[in-house]
């Protein structure tokens, strides 16, 4: 698995990437020195977990995770304890406290090589849900059979996600990546960090800001497209 240290002290990075050498299944693909540098370097390098510090200077750890479209796992290194519980809050797979511990370290690597386990055995395991495909809704005593061709949008609340579907707005406990995973990108595309659209509900699209654009779908939602997915929007739909 592809690892990306970001710390704003060159001494922590290298005192990590020294701690994480025992591990075969971990490659070190890159250092970052502060939260614009990572944003860039995820860009570049995608990996699949970063270990994130998350006070530096400029914009703390927490506000690079809003910045990025997709999120990959995340292991926070921090000297304070104070900021576990918000960690959690951007699901976090692990917080481990400034000196590391090779033990504390050790059931990290070890729940991140479950994880990843997993989701391999769930990807073998579930097919690709199309536009065509019904599926069961429920939130809260309410209940649903819906084809996914009439969810126009999927919001992100956490670890829920928000349908949209006739005037219906049900929530439920899956999470946006789990869902784009799992969907045709033939029929639904991940506009941001927060959203997927359904493109056959897409009514209009126009230019944006930074570079990004401003899909608006029949029914009246009007959804940013980050930049980053805006290259690959116009190039999916380019002839």
């Amino acid at each position: 698995m592809k690892a990306l240290v970001i710390d704003d002290e060159r001494l922590a990075r290298t005192e990590l990437i020294r701690l994480l050498e025992p591990f075969k299944e971990i490659e070190i693909v890159g250092e970052a020195v502060n939260a614009d540098d990572a944003h860039n370097k995820i860009s570049e390098l995608n990996p699949d977990v970063i270990f994130l510090d998350i006070q530096m200077p400029g914009k703390a750890g927490f506000e690079l995770l809003e910045e990025l479209d997709s999120v990959p796992k995340v292991i926070f290194t921090t000297a304070y304890d104070e900021y576990a519980l918000k960690a959690f809050e951007y699901n976090a797979l692990d917080y481990l406290l400034k000196p590391i511990e090779p033990a504390r370290l050790e059931e990290s690597i070890k729940k991140l090589i479950e994880g990843k386990r997993k989701e391999r055995t769930r990807e073998l395991s579930q097919e690709t849900l199309t536009a065509e495909d019904q599926v069961f809704v429920k939130d809260g005593e309410k209940c649903w059979f819906v084809k996914l061709e009439k969810v126009r949008l999927m919001e992100s609340e956490g670890n829920y996600v928000r349908l949209y579907f006739d005037e219906n707005k049900p929530l439920i406990l899956r999470t946006l990546n789990y869902l784009d995973e799992r969907l045709d990108r033939k029929s639904f595309f991940r506009a941001s960090r927060k959203h997927i659209i359904n493109l056959k509900w897409v009514e209009n699209i126009e230019p944006w800001l930074n570079g990004g654009l401003l899909a608006k779908l029949k029914g009246g939602h009007k959804i940013e497209v980050s930049r980053r997915q805006a290259v690959k929007f116009k190039e999916m739909l380019s002839l």
